[in-house]
């Protein structure tokens, strides 16, 4: 286990950095436009100097890699927040795409793992039939088309929510943990929600039938257990095995948000902060959005897989 986990580091590392260069590079190729004001723009040319920004690029790459290793410094934003450090921007932006993903989860995990083992254990029923045709449905349809669904029908026609898109923090009490933020979230968590509870459901299900058919069950049932007393002492047991580690890169994967239900909803995560980083060529911001996205989707793969070995010690990451 220990060389397997050395040598997904090691494979991290370089992935990381192929995927950090070519972005770098690339980024640094598109034109930058100027501010019209002269003063602003002979201070950002300026600073820019002084970071050796008119240099070769690949000077200006090694200069960015030595400033984030060093000094944790990732740039300054010029054009989203103006001569503010690019990582106090992203940090102030986290918190708000972290509570509407984990309300998503926290909504969608207990529904799509009781959806999967009611179906699973209502094979081939009309119970079965309807949820695996549901789950096809939900699972095909982006999360941006139940954005627009759930705007229409529950804010417009329905008129459950008081607003389509989330509370400022002065318009909320100052704080996102208030009734009033809560009820603003209501329609980007269920936009969240649908492909999760559709892809937890499939899962498990197909899992749990799995299990429920093999040689271990046909023991257990002939000791003289009941089908429920097999199911949730020993069925339900091994197909927690997969599931978990979903349930994991799920969690790991709440910081990475939404880019395009942010947007809709107008929610100031890091989602969107990324979408503008791109569209207004702020160089060090869009940098920074890469590094993160990157190890978040990284480190959710090597978590994943390394969650085997310890949620199931009979299963040897590395072996052959």
């Amino acid at each position: 286990m220990g060389k397997y986990i050395l040598k997904r580091l090691g494979l991290l590392i370089f992935t990381f950095f192929v995927i950090i260069t070519i972005s770098f590079f690339l980024i640094r190729l598109l034109p930058q436009e100027m501010p019209t004001d002269i003063n602003l723009a002979n201070l950002i040319k300026a600073r820019w100097e002084a970071l050796g920004y008119n240099k070769p690029i690949i000077v200006q790459y090694g200069i960015y890699i030595r400033n984030v290793l060093t000094k944790f410094d990732f740039g300054t934003s010029w054009k989203i927040a103006l001569t503010t450090p690019a990582l106090e921007v992203m940090s102030s932006r986290i918190l708000p795409t972290v509570i509407v993903n984990l309300y998503a989860l926290i909504f969608s995990i207990p529904i799509g793992i009781g959806l999967g083992i009611y179906a699973a254990i209502k094979k081939n029923r009309w119970q079965d039939h309807l949820i695996s045709t549901l789950v096809i449905i939900f699972v095909s349809v982006p999360s941006y088309v139940y954005a627009f669904l759930v705007q229409y029908f529950i804010y417009f026609k329905l008129r459950w929510v008081p607003t389509n898109v989330m509370y400022s923090l002065n318009d909320a009490g100052g704080s996102y943990f208030t009734a009033k933020m809560f009820s603003s979230l209501i329609l980007p968590v269920l936009a969240l929600s649908f492909d999760e509870i559709a892809g937890l459901t499939r899962f498990t299900r197909a899992e749990l039938t799995e299990t429920l058919t093999s040689d271990y069950m046909l023991l257990a049932r002939t000791k003289g257990l009941t089908r429920g007393q097999a199911t949730t002492r020993h069925a339900l047991k091994n197909a927690m095995v997969p599931i978990f580690p979903m349930l994991i890169a799920s969690f790991i994967g709440i910081l990475g948000g939404s880019m395009i239900i942010e947007q809709i909803f107008s929610i100031p995560g890091v989602g969107s902060l990324y979408l503008m980083s791109i569209n207004q060529l702020d160089y060090d911001i869009f940098m920074l959005m890469t590094i993160f996205y990157t190890l978040i989707g990284l480190l959710a793969g090597i978590v994943v897989d390394i969650s085997y070995g310890f949620i199931d010690p009979r299963i040897k990451m590395g072996k052959k």
